[in-house]
């Protein structure tokens, strides 16, 4: 079970992990040992509550394909199980930024007190600013 929050978990059948070759440079050992992990996780098919694989389907990640499937690739480290959990703590991440209820903004008013120190604030400014200008003389 993948532990979303205290009340919300994946089982991992849901989930495909596939070891796979790493790119990059690695010696030797990257040609023969499949460190890197590919992990996809279709969203439809998964048993999330629907407002959840909503928000998923409607966020904008390069991850999620048009089909609805999270592809994520891990082969930050060389070891084939740090990089399932790497794979697996990234799609958590993903499932917890839509969990989380964003509250409306409620649009505010400034107060008349705010008014006037900021039209009294515009008044000295303007008399320090016709101050410096140069001083004309009277004829």
């Amino acid at each position: 079970m993948l532990r979303i929050s205290a009340n919300l978990s994946i089982p991992l059948t849901e989930i495909e992990i596939q070891a796979i070759r790493a790119q990059g440079s690695g010696g030797q050992n990257v040609n023969k040992v499949a460190t890197a992990v590919h992990l996809r996780f279709d969203i439809k098919a998964s048993s999330l509550p629907e407002i959840y694989k909503e928000r998923l389907l409607n966020l904008k990640d390069s991850r999620i394909t048009s089909e609805g499937v999270v592809i994520i690739k891990a082969q930050r480290y060389s070891s084939q199980i740090k990089n399932r959990e790497d794979a697996l703590n990234r799609l958590q991440e993903i499932i917890k930024s839509v969990t989380v209820q964003i509250k409306p903004r409620k649009p505010t008013k400034p107060t008349k007190a705010s008014k006037a120190k900021r039209l009294e604030r515009k008044v000295i400014q303007s008399q320090r600013k016709s101050l410096r200008r140069k001083v004309e003389e009277e004829k």
